[in-house]
């Protein structure tokens, strides 16, 4: 069932309303928003900077799951979709500027691959192919330097399965030797390509189901320790993505993908990177975070009955809600600009 989830959500209603408020000052201000693909949902995005920002999503009609790529600030995007992925579900992409990407695709067995492109997807190859019957690998991330990087699966035999690169992504090995606490009945969420992020020398990823807990690794993922989120667990509930600013400041957010849930949707911070304080409630699910500027915080969400785009100026102790446009997931760029992707093929911009 959690396999499935993820898939589910593709298809459950949107709302789009043109936002009310800058994120940046109380002057009123819109996402820009166009629609790049209209049969995609898009839920991988990594911009690098105000020009250049990739997307990557999953076919709502079963055809193929794209790449797209702009180097205009969105005036124009290029599809640069790998060839074969026809009905796969491209959840994750991680850039290194215009011309290196790294693509996830999520599902069990053979369905989770990662590609990589180095000349800004003209041509790519398939880096790593599951073969685990039992794996299922949701998101990935990369230490900077941007050589070494982890991918994050649901368990496989009680424990959450890591893969490692340590060649910017060309290959890929399942390592065989991580002390893993116990992970049964928990799994990732591949809400938005960010259950697993990386600050310095310390990696994080969220889980959910029969607990919403944040597993930490400092070893370079060989080592990891959970700690409970504070967020509310449950079949469709947990964390589904974490921003940190440094190793020590952070941020999860989350709620519950049913329809039919009464618990508010939850964020958190770290205190030191390592536990966590439940922070302010939310009015929409939190399906993607991002670190603006100083201590200001984003946080969009679009599944569910309510969509919306909320700020938070304090850390993330507490939340308003500016918008009630909703995104999947979102980055934001040290030049200030802001980076939404959501269903419909849609994809904002905030500068």
């Amino acid at each position: 069932m959690r396999r499935l989830l993820g898939i589910l959500c593709l298809a459950l209603p949107l709302t789009a309303v043109p936002a009310t408020q800058s994120l940046a000052a109380a002057t009123p201000s819109d996402w820009e928003v166009s629609v790049v693909d209209a049969d995609q949902s898009f839920r991988g995005l990594d911009a690098v900077d105000r020009r250049t920002a990739w997307v990557s999503g999953g076919s709502v009609s079963g055809g193929a799951g794209k790449v797209f790529r702009t180097t205009d600030g969105g005036e124009t995007w290029d599809d640069v979709t790998p060839p074969g992925t026809e009905g796969l579900s491209l959840r994750d992409v991680e850039a290194r500027g215009r011309n290196t990407a790294v693509v996830l695709s999520i599902g069990p067995g053979e369905d989770s691959r990662i590609f990589r492109t180095t000349d800004g997807g003209a041509t790519w190859t398939e880096a790593f192919r599951n073969t685990e019957a039992d794996a299922f690998y949701n998101c990935l991330d990369f230490y900077p330097g941007g050589r070494r990087g982890l991918a994050v699966s649901d368990p496989v035999d009680g424990e959450f399965r890591i893969a490692a690169t340590d060649d910017g992504g060309a290959s890929w090995e399942v390592l065989d030797d991580v002390v893993m606490p116990d992970s049964t009945g928990e799994y990732n969420f591949s809400a938005s390509g960010d259950c697993l992020t990386i600050a310095g020398r310390t990696a994080w990823f969220g889980s959910g189901g029969e607990a919403a807990r944040v597993y930490r690794s400092t070893d370079r993922g060989l080592t990891w320790t959970a700690t409970d989120s504070t967020l509310t667990a449950g079949e469709a509930a947990g964390v589904f993505a974490l921003a940190f600013r440094n190793p020590q400041q952070g941020v999860v957010v989350g709620g519950d993908f049913d329809p039919e849930a009464t618990e508010p949707d939850g964020t958190a911070y770290a205190r030191h990177g390592r536990t966590w304080t439940a922070g302010g409630d939310l009015a929409h699910l939190g399906e993607d975070v991002a670190w603006r500027r100083g201590n200001r915080l984003i946080v969009v969400g679009e599944s569910g009955p309510e969509a919306g785009t909320s700020v938070s100026r304090d850390r993330g102790r507490s939340w308003e809600q500016l918008s009630t446009t909703g995104f999947h997931t979102l980055d934001c760029t040290r030049d200030g600009a802001c980076w939404a992707a959501g269903g419909g093929g849609r994809v904002g911009m905030l500068r």
